[in-house]
């Protein structure tokens, strides 16, 4: 009987959420979680022995020691292929399924085999290194998720013949295959087909597709800075300490706006504000870096201090009266496009001429 080991964060393993993010790496012998619905799915041929567990920041924030600790647990366990997931969309996780199955192969040489939504940013940055099944938006589809991993392995390990990504549900890999039709159909009649039902506004598919690419223009040049009014945008998600907005740590679905009319500085938890405004402190509420010196100084992630300076001295001509937040660490192209023309929207309303986006 074949082995199989998998890779699960901190959430699906029932120890918690955001506040076990921090969890270090362990591994358990036998079935966690979705290790349970694997081992299901995978039937008699294979057993799910172990499964691997990691917090999402430990993994996001100490990558090279997470997958230190995890390879070192696996050189003792025999396995003959490697889960991770299912990601859905959560970004941090899904990242860290794919350096951890990206790791796990090149160490151990076995089959490696994650699942992650279309909107996961893991996605691009992994589906050309190994198979990522599509999957659903969140745990709801995690039985549906997993058996297609589970399916697609055993066809691995069976050495069976495998189909067109498309067929078999993963993300296209960029990588190309002869492959004998049966009945055989040559080049010419395929392509003639296709061209015939192109023209009579049929559909059709390619056999090489060209990737879409969402090409932003490039903004025309400010022509007298000294008469803009300049607002401030980050990732960095600089809040007020009260967090009204309640935007996400990470994987961000929501964006705040806050005055900062009289403002020369944004102010920390740890000083007094003296000036008459809604909020009287700030915070950083990102999950992806330290946030010590954001706490202690608002002003490195939102540079008000600077930017009244220059206002001052004539360099712009005003600071917008709104700054504009949110957290970019894992937030899916979707959604930071949707805050974006959100944000924009807002902009316009109050004329802001240019922006100044700051980042971590």
């Amino acid at each position: 009987m074949k082995k199989a080991v998998i890779y699960i964060n901190q959430f699906f393993a029932g120890i918690g959420g955001e506040d076990k993010a921090d969890h270090a790496p362990e591994i358990r012998e036998g079935l966690v979680g979705p290790a349970l619905a694997l081992n299901l799915g995978l039937g008699e041929d294979v057993e799910v022995t172990h499964t691997v567990i990691c917090g999402d920041n430990f993994m996001g924030s100490r990558r090279e020691e997470a997958i230190e600790i995890i390879l070192g647990f696996l050189k003792d366990v025999e396995f003959d292929v490697f889960f991770a997931g299912p990601a859905f969309r959560a970004g941090r996780y899904g990242s860290a399924c794919g350096f951890i199955c990206e790791a796990v192969e090149n160490q151990f040489n076995v089959p490696v085999f994650t699942s992650m939504n279309d909107e996961n940013p893991g996605v691009k940055m992994f589906s050309k290194k190994m198979h990522i099944f599509e999957g659903g938006k969140s745990a709801a589809a995690m039985r549906k998720d997993v058996g297609k991993m589970a399916k697609f392995a055993l066809k691995v390990l069976k050495g069976e013949e495998l189909l067109t990504a498309q067929e078999e549900g993963y993300f296209v890999r960029g990588k190309r295959h002869q492959r004998w039709l049966n009945p055989p159909v040559p080049a010419t009649e395929r392509v003639i087909d296709m061209l015939l039902k192109k023209i009579n506004g049929e559909a059709f598919q390619t056999e090489l597709p060209i990737p879409e690419q969402d090409l932003v223009p490039i903004a025309p040049a400010v022509k007298n800075l000294s008469e803009c009014k300049v607002a401030i945008v980050t990732t960095g998600g600089i809040v007020p300490v009260e967090n009204p907005d309640r935007i996400q740590s990470a994987s961000a679905t929501r964006w705040g706006k806050y005055n900062i009319t009289g403002l020369d500085t944004l102010p920390s938890k740890d000083k007094e504000c003296t000036v008459d405004t809604e909020y009287k402190s700030y915070k950083t509420i990102h999950a992806g870096f330290d946030p010590a010196a954001a706490d202690a100084d608002p002003d490195v992630i939102v540079p008000l201090d600077s930017l009244r300076t220059y206002e001052k001295e004539g360099r712009i001509g005003s600071v917008a009266e709104y700054f504009y937040t949110t957290v970019g660490t894992g937030t899916t192209e979707a959604e930071a496009k949707r805050m974006g023309e959100e944000v924009a929207e807002h902009m316009r309303e109050i004329g802001v001429d240019a922006v100044i986006m700051t980042s971590t």
